[in-house]
């Protein structure tokens, strides 16, 4: 990669070091190291669309650092290159939950609506943002509609935040049919991970915390939204155990 005609190639061979280096950390799940890396990156004279992209992987470093304002720049700072990105950019709408940024965060979800327009978890992340901003039954009545949604138990699980659902029913359909290993996990992370968040926007606190922590216990297994449960884990200082079910 050429980081900028402005640096010489020897700059631009140890710019690609420094950033080879950041991306193994992330990998390896050391993301202070990868923040640092990032960071070195960046001090550099970049071309401005190569640091964008390296704002962009920072600023999620960040967020599963816990660092959640330090995410928002970031991610700002990506989107101030590429603004056409911005309908697409769930990410800066989950950090703006977890910052308080309610308003900032429902109105990004509606954009993400524009671009994804069958993903249960946009319609959940931007009824969160609009129960926090003006409670859950105006949030209720504009949860955004769902059409095929294929993941299960994900349509269940837009079902319980329409009031249309249980728990146990959530719970049922993850593990219904005779599925295993690996895309049972999968299909119990989404729903303990949703059922904490729907348990918190109903201050049930104590179930809040029981499936925040058993999605939060494998959430190594599952990209982006494992680090969701992690990080709201240790936000709101619920303990996690690796051996739970």
């Amino acid at each position: 990669m050429i980081f900028s005609v402005n640096l010489s190639a020897e700059e631009n061979e140890d710019a690609q070091k420094l950033f080879n280096q950041a991306q193994l950390a992330t990998r390896e799940g050391d993301h202070a190291k990868a923040v640092m890396g990032f960071t070195k990156v960046l001090a550099l004279k970049l071309d401005k669309r190569v640091a964008a992209g390296i704002y962009q992987e920072r600023g999620e470093a960040h967020f599963k650092l816990a660092k959640i304002k330090e995410s928002i720049s970031d991610f700002d700072a990506y989107l101030k290159v590429y603004p056409e990105r911005d309908p697409h950019h769930w990410m800066r709408g989950i950090s703006y939950y977890y910052a308080d940024e309610f308003r900032k965060g429902y109105e990004q979800f509606e954009r993400h609506q524009t671009v994804n327009s069958n993903d249960v978890e946009n319609a959940v992340w931007h009824y969160l943002c609009l129960a926090r901003a003006k409670g859950v039954e105006a949030a209720r009545k504009k949860l955004i509609p769902i059409v095929g949604d294929g993941r299960i138990p994900m349509m269940e699980v837009h079902s319980l935040f329409a009031g249309q659902s249980t728990p146990e029913k959530v719970l049922a359909k993850a593990r219904a049919g005779d599925v295993k290993g690996a895309l049972l996990e999968r299909q119990l992370f989404y729903a303990h991970l949703y059922l904490g968040i729907w348990h918190e926007t109903n201050k049930e606190f104590k179930l809040r915390d029981k499936y925040i922590a058993l999605a939060a216990a494998v959430a190594s297994n599952h990209g982006y939204m494992g680090d969701v449960a992690r990080v709201h884990a240790e936000l709101n200082k619920i303990k996690v155990s690796k051996g739970e079910k």
